[in-house]
């Protein structure tokens, strides 16, 4: 299936936890994200101050008035298009059946870092609910192979090419490219300030807190500790924190593209056994519990969740205070976005 492009309510999001909560969260009634000196700034992008549910209201609405445009815009360009309330709708989760326990021995003795075995993955299929349906699959079943890719490409945009894509592979979303999806979304959100020019300086000096954070000699100094402490738990090779876990994602990625390809070449997925089944996949999943409980010892025994929180809320204020009229203009303009 092709992907689609990301929404903004998730992009400030995700914008939101990536410098309020790149490192291991708090526990042990300690340090959490939330007390991020920041967070009263970035919060404001995407409804930070509203409940689970209400913020699940909110997108929940924000889809159906997404999927009515992208309908319109479809039917413009001569294809149908019926609005598909399940493509997405539900992104927030007020946690009432699912705990995200990282912190608890017994949470990580099922888990690990809940990658392979994954608490929501579980919990999907011990209640699977209803059936999903593409409201849009009979039509697409009438379209021969090439108006199908018209169908998409006028819907979500064309696939990037390698070369489109910045160095290293990322890619920066333009809603110009996503197609009547990218229309439907820009139309309902307007200008992303975050996006805007006004706030590139503000971006590229946020991007240089994170980096520098990370490179900072207190963090290096922290992840040095957690690091001899994992290699005498008999798990030697990392140098932060943060590499166990990538190193557990990293290994999954490989035996999904095992299975699946690169993403190069087009294959029937009803065709490929199920890497979730395998043996290689049981096998990882058996490694990261062992891995994650050594890395909570760790954690545990260089307070690694607070001491690293206190790193980086620390150079926060710092930058609040370099930078404190430019936040508040921030702020003022995603309130008004909202």
């Amino acid at each position: 299936m092709r992907s689609t492009g990301p929404l903004a309510v998730l992009a400030a999001a995700a914008l939101a936890l990536t410098l309020a909560g790149c490192s291991t969260g708090g526990g042990n009634g300690g340090l959490t994200y939330e007390d991020s000196p920041l967070n009263k700034y970035l919060s404001a992008a995407y409804g930070g101050d509203l409940s689970p549910e209400e913020q699940q209201k909110k997108l929940d609405e924000q889809q159906r008035k997404q999927e009515d445009l992208m309908a319109e815009c479809m039917a413009k360009e001569g294809f149908e298009y019926k609005p598909n309330l399940q493509n997405g709708g539900t992104v927030v989760s007020s946690g009432e059946d699912i705990e995200w326990e990282p912190e608890k021995k017994s949470w990580v003795e099922k888990y690990g870092y809940g990658i392979v075995n994954n608490p929501f993955s579980e919990q999907g299929e011990s209640n699977p609910g209803e059936e999903y349906v593409d409201p849009n699959q009979k039509y697409l079943d009438s379209l021969s192979e090439s108006e199908r890719t018209a169908f998409y490409e006028t819907a979500y945009g064309a696939p990037q090419e390698m070369e489109d894509t910045e160095e290293g592979g990322s890619y920066e979303y333009n809603w110009e490219d996503g197609g009547c999806q990218g229309w439907a979304q820009h139309e309902l959100q307007g200008e992303d300030p975050w996006q805007s020019d006004q706030f590139a300086d503000l971006r590229d000096k946020m991007t240089e807190l994170w980096s520098t954070t990370q490179e900072s000699s207190e963090l290096k100094a922290l992840n040095a500790k957690w690091a001899s402490c994992m290699a005498d738990g008999g798990e030697p090779g990392f140098k932060a924190q943060t590499d166990a876990q990538q190193s557990i994602s990293d290994a999954q990625s490989k035996i999904y593209e095992a299975a699946y390809g690169d993403g190069t070449t087009e294959i029937d997925p009803e065709k490929v056994e199920d890497p979730n089944k395998s043996p290689e996949m049981k096998e990882l999943g058996e490694k990261e519990i062992a891995l994650a409980l050594v890395d909570l010892g760790c954690r545990e025994k260089t307070s690694y969740a607070d001491e690293s929180l206190k790193i980086q809320f620390a150079r926060e204020e710092k930058f609040i205070k370099d930078n404190k009229a430019d936040l508040e203009a921030f702020k003022a303009a995603a309130e008004q976005n909202n």
